[in-house]
């Protein structure tokens, strides 16, 4: 199956993160059918509060005519003492073009597209070690 997933003009993402999620989708080709909406969960199954890891990442999915939308990357991290619990830390939202982080808010769009740079570029090579177990839901 093809997958073509459309860049959001205004706040691109590196083509290596593009190719990481076809490989995520193409590996659960089967799961995916007919669905028009998807999420995909990375998690590094060793991540804690106490140990630390590579953090949870989900990003969403809708399907735009013939192609795939990017809605939304969510950075999760573990946050607070001493009953820590998963957080939003860095919210990226393709549909109103702008990134959020948990210590400051919403981005003006000059350091938006530098976190994501850098969050993308971060989260391809971590991928690419192999640490995280990824799951899909269709909707």
């Amino acid at each position: 199956m093809a997958i073509k997933i459309e860049q959001v003009a205004g706040l691109n993402v590196p083509e290596s993160f593009i190719d990481v999620i076809i490989n995520a989708i193409t590996k659960k080709d089967e799961s995916i059918g007919n669905t028009s909406e998807l999420t995909i969960n990375f998690r590094d199954k060793n991540y804690s509060a106490k140990a630390g890891g590579f953090h949870p990442v989900e990003v969403r999915l809708e399907k735009r005519g013939i192609g795939w939308m990017l809605v939304y990357i969510t950075d999760f991290s573990y946050q607070g003492r001493p009953d820590s619990e998963l957080v939003k830390e860095i919210d990226v939202c393709f549909v109103i073009k702008r990134v959020y982080h948990m210590l400051v808010g919403w981005l003006s769009e000059r350091e938006g597209k530098e976190l994501l740079a850098l969050f993308v570029t971060n989260f391809v090579e971590y991928y690419n070690t192999g640490c995280y177990q990824v799951t899909i839901t269709t909707e």
